[in-house]
């Protein structure tokens, strides 16, 4: 039977919004010789390379960036998602943003990606230790689920989900992860950090054949990848 192996990158091949460990990088350039594997990211293809190189980048068959809304074979780009918040989606979400009484705002709170937008309370604009200090607080006050089942409520042509440490992810009802399983042939084995209700990784697990919930970053994905005898 046909495996494939689908795996998300923040939290799972990689530290948050980091780059990847050289010598699992190795492992994986490896790995990826004799299964067949692709990368399901949030991320922007920008992003994607910052954090795993354009060579590894390249090795896996596929690479659906944006959540499966911006997908390249190799360097070659062979589908991407028109799709953008509507000036009401984008008013709704900045009305509850400035609702929200965080004390350390550093701007930039709404990324339109390609077929995705990403809200970030924090903002993109923070630094390592501003997103440190959200995280904590984000654990205490769980705002960004706020945001979302508001969101949710409003609109119904699109979907808002818990993304990463510190974000959350809005795609065109439908266009979420989960879409990239209609692609794929066999067995689907899905490594994400959000495979929970209301993550952004929960609807492409519950699709998947197989999934593993990772929570303690990717040595834990390099150690399942390692010793399962099922690969």
């Amino acid at each position: 039977m046909t495996q494939t192996f689908l795996f998300d990158v923040d939290g799972t091949l990689t530290d948050a919004r980091s780059v990847i460990d050289p010598e699992f990088e190795k492992f994986l350039l490896d790995f990826i010789c004799t299964h067949n594997c692709v990368i399901v990211t949030g991320s922007d293809r920008p992003k994607t390379l910052e954090q795993m190189g354009l060579t590894l980048t390249n090795t896996f068959s596929k690479v659906y960036h944006c959540s499966g809304n911006h997908v390249y074979r190799s360097a070659t780009e062979i589908y991407r998602n028109p799709w953008k918040l509507s000036k009401e989606q984008i008013d709704f979400v900045t009305a509850i943003l400035s609702d929200i009484h965080y004390p350390n705002k550093t701007g930039n709170h709404i990324e339109q990606r390609i077929g995705t937008a990403n809200v970030s309370i924090v903002g993109r604009n923070a630094d390592w230790e501003q997103r440190a200090e959200y995280v904590e607080w984000e654990k205490l006050n769980q705002k960004r689920k706020v945001i979302a089942d508001m969101y949710n409520e409003k609109f119904k042509d699109s979907f808002a989900q818990i993304a990463g440490e510190t974000s959350i992810d809005i795609y065109k009802t439908g266009c979420d992860k989960s879409q990239v399983i209609k692609h794929q042939k066999g067995d689907t084995i899905y490594f994400g950090d959000n495979c929970f209700p209301g993550g952004n990784d929960w609807s492409v697990s519950q699709k998947a054949t197989q999934y593993y919930q990772i929570t303690e970053g990717y040595k834990e994905t390099w150690g399942i990848l390692t010793t399962s005898r099922n690969f």
